[in-house]
């Protein structure tokens, strides 16, 4: 079975079992616990290193009900590989332990649009994706996941991934949930990323892929995953989804205490 290492282990996230469960479990403390989850469809979750927006993707995690399936949507910030890159088979490992690719699922996908290609590559060195792991790993032990890495800004793209995902939920036995990982604006000061990274919020917030990418485009919004977040609110409106939820908005200013240069982060439930 092919293993894909973890590519950010100690940088981004702990390198250890212990440290990385402690670490896991300091996220979710700086939230409050939540009894009742929530059925979702899909979300965005925020990818930077743990100490930064690990607090804002607890919070999803701790808000959803989550199954035991997922099509995991990333960007791809190395440039490498293929444009819509699938890991078909084997299993991603972190110091957690091994998660299955969930090849049945990445199989119906494949057959369901040419657009997606096996490509390891993409995946080689790609954090966004890798991050989200210790999260669903800590609460949930075992899961499988699809990981679909996406590096073209084309709205088309999104269109035919997105559908393509609607149509594989929608005929698949149980539950799949579509976790679209993005940071929001990068590296201006807090005012600018607030004002910024909500124009981008309203437009989940509003079930809108279209305005999604007018607004990142027309303003300038430096969201690194608005490509998968496309594609997830396309998949999710054709799922049937009418409502969306912002879990938690907050930036590395938040953090660090420097304001001058911050990235922001949010955690948004689509249902």
């Amino acid at each position: 079975m092919t293993i894909r290492p973890p590519a950010v282990a100690g940088s981004f996230y702990e390198g250890t079992p212990e440290r990385l469960r402690a670490q896991v479990a300091r996220c979710f403390d700086e939230n409050p616990r939540n009894a009742a989850k929530e059925r979702f469809i899909g979300a965005v979750v925020p990818h930077a290193g743990l100490m930064y927006s690990g607090h804002v993707a607890a919070a999803f995690y701790e808000h959803a009900e989550l199954p035991k399936r997922f099509i995991i949507l990333c960007p791809n910030h190395t440039g490498a590989g293929h444009f819509a890159a699938i890991y078909r088979e084997g299993a991603w490992r972190t110091p957690l332990g091994d998660v299955a690719v969930d090849t049945p699922l990445a199989d119906a996908l494949m057959k369901r649009t040419q657009l997606l290609a096996e490509d390891a590559k993409a995946h080689a060195r790609e954090h966004s994706l890798e991050v989200q792991l210790p999260f669903l790993q800590q609460l949930l032990g075992d899961f499988t996941f699809v990981p679909i890495c996406l590096g073209y800004p084309r709205y088309e793209l999104c269109e035919e991934i997105g559908k393509a995902v609607a149509d594989v939920i929608a005929a698949s036995d149980g539950p799949i949930a579509i976790l679209a990982s993005s940071d929001l604006n990068h590296y201006e000061n807090q005012q600018t990323t607030l004002r910024k990274d909500q124009l981008a919020i309203d437009a989940v917030l509003a079930l809108d892929p279209r305005e999604l990418w007018r607004v990142v485009e027309e303003e300038d919004i430096s969201m690194c995953g608005f490509i998968p977040t496309t594609a997830m609110l396309i998949a999710a409106r054709q799922l049937g989804a009418t409502s969306a939820k912002l879990i938690k908005h907050a930036t590395s200013g938040d953090v660090n205490g420097d304001y001058s240069a911050v990235v922001g982060y949010a955690a948004i439930l689509v249902s």
